[in-house]
């Protein structure tokens, strides 16, 4: 999953970013409000973190402006306020969750798996295809009740085919979900992970099949119960 982070302070900006990474997103940061609109002009993300206290537009504004336009990802406002008044006019604005600073960051974990689940009309932590689940509360994978390792980039393209099936995933948006700005990755090392993946599925009846010129489309072996599109 792909994330947008917009704080002006540094040292917070910095320790969100390294948190979030290490649970395994990809995290783009971003010190001001002019900065996220021209980013979200040609880039797309799963959900935003937004600090309200931005300088010259807050992230209210930056809120608002992102409903106009018909983005709809997840937002999750960042604030030191801790009036009622601000934190209702942040939801309504457009906003779906808020944390007060200071925070710890499970919670901020927490509440961002919540958002991403309901973004994509989930309702549980584990994700499933098939023998398979990804239980991204504990950071587990099973397959057939089985224990599987999975390396953090693995997990990353395995739940990033998991919620978009049966459809089809591009490569291009599996480069984006893996890295942000700061970290380089070609496209023939995606190839690298769907044969990592394919090993461990494949005995599970789930296969991974390439779809020509673009991308990738989990798939049930045959028997399994599952019907093509």
């Amino acid at each position: 999953m792909r994330l947008l982070l917009v704080e002006d302070d540094v040292m917070l900006a910095s320790g969100v970013k390294l948190g979030l990474s290490d649970a395994g997103y990809a995290v783009d940061w971003v010190g001001s409000a002019e900065r996220a609109e021209e980013v979200l002009q040609s880039e797309s993300f799963d959900a935003a973190i937004i600090d309200i206290g931005l300088p010259r537009i807050d992230g209210l504004e930056l809120t608002r402006r992102l409903r106009t336009r018909g983005l709809g990802m997840p937002v999750l406002i960042l604030t030191a306020r801790d009036a009622l008044h601000d934190r209702v006019q942040g939801l309504d604005l457009g906003a779906d969750d808020y944390m007060v600073k200071p925070f710890e960051l499970p919670e901020l974990l927490a509440r961002l798996r919540a958002l991403l689940r309901r973004s994509q009309a989930a309702t549980s932590a584990v994700l499933s295809f098939g023998a398979f689940e990804l239980d991204s509360a504990n950071r587990q994978a099973r397959a057939s009740g089985q224990l599987i390792e999975l390396g953090p980039r693995e997990w990353t393209v395995m739940e990033y085919l998991m919620v978009h099936a049966p459809k089809p995933a591009s490569k291009e948006k599996l480069l984006a979900a893996l890295t942000g700005w700061d970290k380089e990755i070609t496209p023939n090392a995606i190839e690298v992970y769907i044969s990592r993946l394919r090993g461990k599925l494949e005995p599970h009846g789930i296969g991974l099949r390439s779809i020509r010129g673009f991308g990738y489309r989990l798939e049930l072996a045959a028997g399994t119960g599952h019907v093509p599109d």
